[in-house]
């Protein structure tokens, strides 16, 4: 570890020394702890789950005797069953709780949750609680969301209730109480509990009389960023919903006991979860346990994604925390067929993919018959690798050299309504770059920069626009303690309102002040023929046709400019705005505006070359710092140039110096998953290589390799054997001044390496 990771980390000690007690105690309990007669709370001990969401025909159809055989292969702890909600399927004293239209009087959850209990399995109730059937809303219509207009907000057939009326208050506990009684789930669920998403203001007399009660002000009339009404409705609206679910635990541990925990789906995408108001670090404050609702890549995102998912939710719940995912069997993303059997490479990857992030496995159908049987084969061989493996792959904490902070208040108030490209874009960009350079990151909530976590290296800010002051003084206090420093675009620009300031909020690390124009909320239109260019020009002394106006070739470039030596241009596609610099700065890249791309007669450069800077570097104290005024990270999560993800690269390498714990040399798009328990080190590696060759579901998997790997040693780790988990060998590597060093010969979809 170089002189300034131990300078930053002093402080951070005390939180491996206590984590590692705590792992130890762990250990203690020995294998015991994964075996079914586990003394601890369901919560802390099922790790793999299993669900088929039932549809109102299977009351009729579901061959339970089936089922209950797919649960033994799939070596399922437990299962979730639909309850109620918007559709029952027991007989429930509530005369609006509509029953299924085959039930038949039947109580299949509660047979399905007795053969469970019978299996030794835990049982989640589900249940799917948002919106009602036409005869509820005759009943109470003043339980349900209205327009501006005083209209009843529809959702194809059925009417969407209020989250701030005595549905959510009165009745849901009641469901909830009758299901508990009825059948003694171990816990309860609801896929969709967050009420109205945020871009439907419910103007019902609940939410006008709440609303003005809380604030003083009537409920605001339009959506407007900059309105203080509008500003503290979605607070209020947030606050509303960590309510319900603190109101909904209450009651199900008062009935079923203090382990019957409430656990509300959330999705994996902060975006998301700002869209329906679900403040991802207040819930996870409360949660013992974490179920994601996260079920299938983008064309954007990828498998990795799933990966980071993991990654950024333990932050917030604790790497201690058990954390399930639905993982469809079906096709879900593009297409949702939700009868269609997803092509078993497909499902596979995105299942691997969380597993390297700490995500543990549910396997989900939609249906209890399906004729595409394909999709039953899926699960199984994962499920029992799972199983085998399972000690390696909870109870761990990641070793990173870099921690990408994000915010949901920035995703709110700087991203606003364009937070997919303002904010979602450069942080995909910015983590993309590190997968692709194989430098392990770890997201970090930037409330959390001073807690006691991991031996950060590296903080990097892509675009988070959006700082308090606090915030700022947190960033500043790393960079104090030797950390490093890489910030993009209108990173601190913004107050924690969204409101522009004056300058900079790091303007003193950044060695660059605001210009006083601000183009960064246009970023979606940014797609101009613009590029960079390097500093010193070496064009003169590269091979190729000569003008006779190059400048003389003179001097050596920076370390970020590395792999660049016969360009003296790169591609951006961005505007830019002036940004002034102190005094020391170096500016290695500096803006070419546009001209045109069309017709080719035209395209050439108007004006080659400016002072306005695309890079800044300098440094304070031991710490080295980047800020990129050109979004690069927001230009390669859009267009996935690899000039981009390789400067990324190069400025974190440069900006960490000797501290990244990880190098990986061989062919391949890999991500590359760090972890520590106590006395090894645990490396996953994912192939990528297949997702990244063609956009639709693959049905094949390529394998790479082989690889080289060094990997730095904790203290505790000693480096005298690596056993490959998916290859199933051993072997001896060659260990070295704290470095190990050995060779993965192919990788087909994973490898799991565990270094003792």
């Amino acid at each position: 570890m170089g002189a300034q990771a131990v300078a930053w980390s002093t402080g951070r000690r005390r939180y491996h020394r206590v984590t590692r007690r705590n792992f130890l105690e762990t250990t203690a309990v020995g294998a015991a702890a994964f075996q079914a007669q586990d003394s601890r709370p369901w919560y802390r001990r099922v790790t793999r789950w299993g669900q088929t969401n039932i549809t109102e025909r299977d009351p009729v159809r579901y061959d339970i005797a089936w089922w209950r055989e797919y649960w033994k292969r799939t070596e399922v702890q437990g299962v979730i069953i639909n309850a109620g909600g918007i559709v029952a399927y027991y007989p429930s004293k509530y005369p609006l709780h509509h029953r299924a239209e085959f039930l038949n009087g039947r109580d299949l959850y509660g047979e399905l949750t007795k053969a469970a209990h019978d299996d030794g399995l835990t049982v989640l109730a589900r249940m799917d609680s948002n919106r009602t059937a036409e005869d509820f809303y005759q009943a109470h219509p003043d339980w349900f969301s209205r327009n501006a207009s005083g209209e009843v907000i529809r959702a194809a057939d059925k009417y969407v209730t209020c989250i701030n009326s005595p549905y959510y208050d009165e009745y849901l506990t009641g469901i909830l109480t009758e299901i508990i009684e009825r059948s003694h789930p171990e816990g309860l669920t609801d896929n969709s509990w967050a009420g109205l998403p945020r871009d439907t203001i419910c103007y019902c007399n609940n939410c006008a009389r709440k609303f003005r009660d809380k604030s003083g002000k009537d409920l605001p009339r339009m959506k407007n960023w900059d309105d203080p009404a509008y500003r503290q409705w979605i607070e209020w609206s947030y606050a509303r919903r960590v309510e319900v679910w603190d109101l909904n635990n209450r009651t199900t541990k008062a009935i079923g006991g203090p382990n019957c925990l409430w656990v509300g789906m959330n999705s994996g995408s902060i975006t998301s979860q700002s869209q329906s108001f679900r403040d991802f670090a207040e819930i996870c404050k409360r949660a013992e346990f974490m179920l994601l609702d996260h079920q299938a890549r983008t064309d954007s995102t990828g498998f990795q994604q799933n990966g980071d998912t993991g990654k950024l939710v333990h932050g917030l719940l604790g790497w201690d925390k058990l954390m399930p995912e639905s993982m469809a069997m079906y096709q879900s993303a593009r297409t949702s067929f939700r009868l269609a059997s997803k092509p078993a490479p497909e499902a596979r990857m995105w299942m691997i993919e969380g597993f390297a992030g700490g995500i543990q496995p549910w396997w989900h159908h939609i249906g209890a018959y399906h004729e595409d049987r394909r999709m039953y084969r899926t699960a199984e061989p994962l499920m029992r690798w799972y199983k085998g493996n399972e000690q390696y792959l909870v109870n761990r904490l990641p070793i990173a050299a870099v921690g990408v902070v994000w915010s949901q208040r920035n995703t709110d108030f700087y991203g606003r309504d364009d937070a997919a490209e303002l904010v979602d874009a450069p942080y995909r960009g910015f983590t993309q770059a590190l997968i692709r350079a194989r430098v392990p990151y770890l997201p970090v909530n930037v409330d959390h920069i001073d807690r006691d976590g991991p031996a950060l290296s590296v903080l990097a800010l892509p675009a988070v626009g959006a700082l308090s002051d606090a915030q700022c003084s947190a960033i500043r206090r790393f960079v104090e303690k030797g950390g490093g420093l890489i910030a993009t675009g209108p990173s601190s620009l913004y107050s924690e309102w969204g409101d522009a300031r004056s300058d900079f909020g790091l303007a003193d690390l950044f060695g660059a002040h605001y210009g006083g124009k601000d183009s960064s909320r246009r970023a979606g239109a940014q797609s101009s023929h613009t590029y960079l260019r390097l500093t010193p020009e070496l064009r003169a002394k590269i091979w190729g046709p000569k003008a006779g106006d190059e400048p003389a070739a003179s001097g050596e470039r920076h370390a970020v400019l590395r792999g660049f030596e016969e360009t003296d241009i790169l591609p951006y596609g961005g505007t830019l705005d002036a940004v002034r610099t102190d005094p020391g700065a170096t500016i290695p890249l500096t803006y070419i505006p546009p001209f045109p791309i069309y017709p080719p007669e035209t395209s050439w450069m108007r004006t080659p070359k400016t002072d306005i800077p695309g890079l800044v570097l300098n440094t304070r104290g031991t710490a080295r710092i980047a800020y990129l005024p050109a979004d690069i990270d927001r230009r390669y999560g859009r267009d996935n140039l690899p000039d981009h993800a390789n400067l990324l690269a190069n400025i974190v390498r440069w900006v960490a110096g000797d501290r990244i714990p990880l190098e990986v040399k061989g062919a391949g798009l890999v991500d590359c998953h760090l972890y520590h328990q106590p006395g090894r080190v645990i490396l996953h590696l994912v192939n990528l290589i297949s997702a990244g060759t063609w956009r639709g579901p693959i049905d094949e998997l390529i394998p790479v390799g082989p690889f080289e790997i060094r990997v730095k040693l904790p203290r505790d780790v000693k480096g005298k054997t690596v056993q490959h988990l998916v290859a199933g060998s051993k072997g001896t590597p060659a260990s070295k001044q704290g470095w190990t060093v050995f060779e993965v010969k192919s990788i087909l979809d994973h490898e799991v390496l565990v270094i003792g």
